[in-house]
């Protein structure tokens, strides 16, 4: 009787212990997976200025900004000397905002031939400290570099 207890005792002990190590996932492996499946083309939240935050929706605080931005643009494009003496009616930028909270502009289409790209770039960039703060764009919680691009229409009766 005690052989058999002591069978039994040996039996329980080789079928509850684990002898074949489990295998950790490689850290490597699991963070390219993962980076395969984030939709990297798309932010979870658009950048903001501060009068935009209390909107909760996300396409209302999308198009807070936009409009808000667009507003910004046409008060700087409209109080500068050389946009005002041209026949500038419709511009596009393409606009960056860097995790930094940093705004460019790069002009992308005019239908001025008197006033080059070139010179927008520089008005832009010259009034840039007149732009509200903008927080960047988030993804995860990571504040990312977005660009987009911004057609403006300026009309010369305001």
């Amino acid at each position: 009787m005690k052989s058999y207890w002591a069978f039994v005792f040996c039996a329980f002990l080789l079928t509850s212990c684990q002898f074949t190590q489990k295998e950790l996932p490689n850290s490597q492996e699991l963070l390219r997976r993962e980076l395969h499946t984030i939709d990297w083309s798309k932010v979870d939240a658009y950048p903001s200025y501060a009068a935009c935050d209390t909107i909760k929706q996300a396409d209302e605080a999308k198009t807070c900004f936009f409009e808000r931005l667009q507003f910004e643009t046409l008060r700087v494009l409209k109080n500068d000397s050389l946009v005002k003496i041209s026949t500038i009616d419709t511009v596009g930028f393409l606009v960056t905002v860097s995790n930094q909270s940093e705004l460019q502009f790069k002009t992308e289409m005019v239908n001025e031939k008197l006033l080059p790209k070139w010179m927008l770039d520089s008005i832009m960039l010259q009034n840039n400290k007149q732009f509200s703060k903008i927080q960047p764009a988030s993804k995860r919680g990571v504040p990312v570099t977005t660009q987009f691009q911004l057609n403006l229409k300026i009309s010369s009766s305001d």
